[in-house]
């Protein structure tokens, strides 16, 4: 299944948290390396190996282990593949910066799964719901990233 979205951060022409790219672009970093503080049921997370432009990492969701290499295109892409296993198929999700202009940014979020996205109606509607619950986790991902800049929890600066 592939599957595409994106989601506005700021709009200087509307009300709301402005925030710059660089908290964005720590937001997106810090999700990598903690994701316990943007996901639920997250038991663990153990850094396996750290490198200038990737991690390798796993998190434990009860008895479900995954293990993530995410690699890192400063400032502008955070790209993860998810290695497969007993349990899950694996995949690949980009989460990718875009400012088509000035203090306007959104985050584009690719997924690449081995779940089918065409077929008989199971097949359907997990792909459905897995493409609602992608969805509702990258809003709840912008929505405390955008908390924590406001609360100065982002190094980077404060748009105006």
């Amino acid at each position: 299944m592939l599957f595409e979205h994106i989601i506005e951060v700021t709009n200087p022409a509307e009300e709301g948290p402005m925030i710059t790219r660089t908290q964005l672009w720590n937001g997106l970093l810090l999700r990598a390396e903690a994701p316990d503080l943007f996901m639920e049921g997250i038991e663990a997370v153990d850094i396996i190996e750290r490198h200038s432009d990737h991690i390798v990492r796993e998190i434990q969701l009860g008895k479900f282990r995954v293990r993530d290499d995410i690699r890192f295109e400063y400032n502008a892409a955070v790209h993860y593949e998810t290695a497969p296993s007993d349990v899950h198929g694996g995949g690949k999700l980009t989460m990718r910066i875009e400012s088509p202009e000035e203090g306007h940014l959104f985050v584009r979020f690719t997924y690449d799964t081995p779940v089918p996205d065409t077929g008989d109606s199971e097949e359907a509607k997990l792909s459905g719901y897995l493409k609602s619950a992608y969805q509702q986790m990258d809003m709840d991902t912008i929505r405390t990233i955008l908390e924590m800049a406001v609360d100065g929890e982002l190094p980077g600066g404060v748009a105006h």
